[in-house]
């Protein structure tokens, strides 16, 4: 009688709720490269259709949302997730619709990338929707990870009543904010401020948890955010603490921007296998 050899254990999983980006670069691909790349099974749920190059987003087709949510409950009964991941969500029913699903899952760590707009400038997220994330998602997210920009943009949205509306909040404050609706630590990315290093600064309930600073890159970067949340999400499902997963993160993300590549007429596009071609060129050497 032929016994089954046993069943290997799969390695820690994630699922990415996040849009498609056919140029690999943003998006639902980069997600996917990023956590595969960190040890991860990816899972992924598709929440909108885009119409994109290297250079920017000419057009956005949003999934039904119930279409949304069978994929996710789908995938959610059949196996064990460890974190999620959201990206571009594309409508106010998709908010809702994740909204709902993650509610059932309290104990699944959210890591949320609050897409707004793209690197060019381009419009994902109306005032509606941005309630909506604020009101639905921000009270059951672990992590956020704004860019400044998008910080501002939300933080600006929780204003005081009275408030001019021209006068943008400093960036702990912005913080400060995020943490009050619902946010068990903020990641605020410095990317878009004009100082001479790129400064990150992880903020929790009480203040400051860690600030690193990294050398500001020559070029824009297409997807940059997106693979700095899924390595978050993807060092936080091997089980580390939020501050030693952001770490880790920055650090693959800093090698992925070090090696990024400009395949067509815009944007350069992370490595987010840069270690796969260090391995070839150590074997080419020998």
């Amino acid at each position: 009688m032929r016994v089954a050899p046993p069943a290997n254990l799969p390695p820690p999983i994630v699922l990415t709720f996040a849009a498609s980006d056919p140029t690999g670069g943003a998006g639902l691909q980069a997600d996917i490269l990023t956590l595969a790349s960190l040890g991860c099974h990816p899972l992924s749920v598709v929440t909108a259709i885009t119409v994109q190059d290297t250079a920017g987003v000419e057009a956005v087709l949003p999934i039904d949302a119930e279409w949304i949510a069978d994929q996710a409950r789908a995938l959610l009964e059949d196996m064990p997730v460890a974190v999620f991941k959201l990206g571009m969500l594309g409508s106010v029913e998709i908010i809702a619709a994740i909204a709902e699903v993650i509610a059932d899952y309290p104990d699944i760590p959210v890591v949320l990338d609050p897409v707004l707009a793209s690197g060019r400038g381009d419009q994902f997220a109306d005032e509606e929707m941005i309630e909506a994330m604020i009101g639905l998602l921000l009270p059951q997210t672990t992590l956020l990870t704004p860019n400044s920009l998008e910080a501002r943009r939300l933080a600006q949205e929780m204003g005081e009543p009275g408030e001019d509306a021209r006068i943008e909040p400093g960036l702990p404050e912005c913080a400060h904010r995020l943490i009050n609706a619902g946010c068990e630590y903020v990641l605020l990315t410095g990317t878009h401020e004009g100082t001479p290093q790129v400064i990150n600064t992880l903020y929790g309930s009480h203040g400051v948890v860690r600030t690193d600073r990294w050398d500001r890159l020559p070029g824009s970067y297409h997807g940059s955010g997106c693979t700095l949340a899924s390595a978050v999400a993807a060092h936080l499902a091997s089980g580390v603490s939020m501050a030693e997963a952001v770490m880790g993160a920055q650090e693959y993300t800093w090698r992925t921007l070090v090696a990024g590549f400009r395949p067509g007429m815009g944007q350069f596009i992370p490595d987010r296998l840069f270690w796969s071609r260090e391995e070839e060129d150590d074997t080419d050497e020998t």
